[in-house]
């Protein structure tokens, strides 16, 4: 086997040097790998449940009470006006007026800006318009509770938002 000469890299010596005289970049560099290798081994929760761990070193003198978000539901409500419900899309916003019982008392605003889910076709039949026309509107419970008793005792109906 013939004799070689020793393989010398060149350059090697000039980037260590110059890696530690950017003391500050080698700093910086091993405080984003110590952040991501700590965020990376933390406690995780698991799949759609929150996390009710606690990390060391953080009390909470009471805990914070949640929010608790209006539950929405779908409302069908018998509007007076057939002909203004055929104007009505699903994703139209509208107020629900009452109009009080036979449009002879005041009238008052039961739910603004509420949206359409579903305008449902009208059954044929005799006196079917007379009747009016259902329109289904997703509101709070709280608020459909409202509209299915005001839709009861008095006439409804809508003003396009």
């Amino acid at each position: 086997m013939p004799h070689f000469a020793p393989v010398r890299v060149r350059g090697g010596r000039g980037r260590l040097h110059r890696l530690v005289r950017h003391r500050r970049r080698l700093l910086a560099a091993g405080l984003v790998v110590t952040a991501a290798a700590l965020v990376a081994a933390g406690p995780h929760s698991e799949a759609g449940e929150p996390d009710t761990r606690r990390a060391r070193g953080h009390p909470v003198a009471e805990p914070v009470p949640e929010r608790q978000s209006p539950r929405f539901v779908a409302a069908p409500v018998r509007i007076a006006d057939a002909a203004t419900v055929r104007l009505l899309r699903p994703g139209d916003r509208i107020d629900v007026v009452s109009t009080g019982d036979g449009g002879t008392g005041g009238t008052s605003v039961l739910a603004r800006g509420v949206r359409v889910t579903e305008v449902p076709e009208p059954v044929a039949g005799a006196g079917a318009a007379a009747d009016g026309a259902l329109v289904v509107v997703s509101v709070p419970r709280e608020t459909a509770h409202r509209l299915v008793g005001a839709g009861t005792t008095a006439r409804l109906a809508v003003a396009l938002c």
